[in-house]
């Protein structure tokens, strides 16, 4: 039976932890949510970033400073980016050709589908 009080050790020590790290993303009165806009200047930014989010910021990143250096960088970031917000259940979305929106959990970012008849309609610009 020792293997059964290890196992429930164990499991329970899991739960804790996973209890303790949404409590850390949840935001509070104290530290707030705020919304930030940054610029993308070279891959080691991706690091920044991600405490930002983990710490329940919202991210609007302009990707255009590193894509004037390199995009292969740009395409690295988002994608290093793309599934950090994957697997804490964060999202992200491009903005047009020069920024991406990353929200922390549990934010998520809406997205309207064209139907057919809108995309026939000229626009005004």
């Amino acid at each position: 039976m020792p293997e059964v009080k290890e196992t429930a050790e164990r499991f329970e020590s899991k739960i804790n932890d996973k209890k303790r790290k949404e409590k850390e993303r949840k935001p509070t009165k104290s530290n707030g949510v705020y919304l930030k806009a940054m610029p993308l200047r070279r891959l080691a930014d991706v690091e920044t970033i991600k405490r930002e989010i983990e710490a329940g910021n919202i991210l609007i990143l302009k990707v255009s400073p590193l894509a004037k250096k390199s995009v292969a960088d740009v395409k690295q970031a988002v994608s290093d980016l793309y599934e950090f917000a994957k697997s804490i259940d964060a999202d992200i979305a491009r903005l047009g050709e020069e920024r991406v929106v990353i929200t922390p959990p549990p934010i998520r970012i809406w997205r309207q589908k064209k139907s057919s008849e809108e995309e026939d309609l000229p626009t005004a610009a």
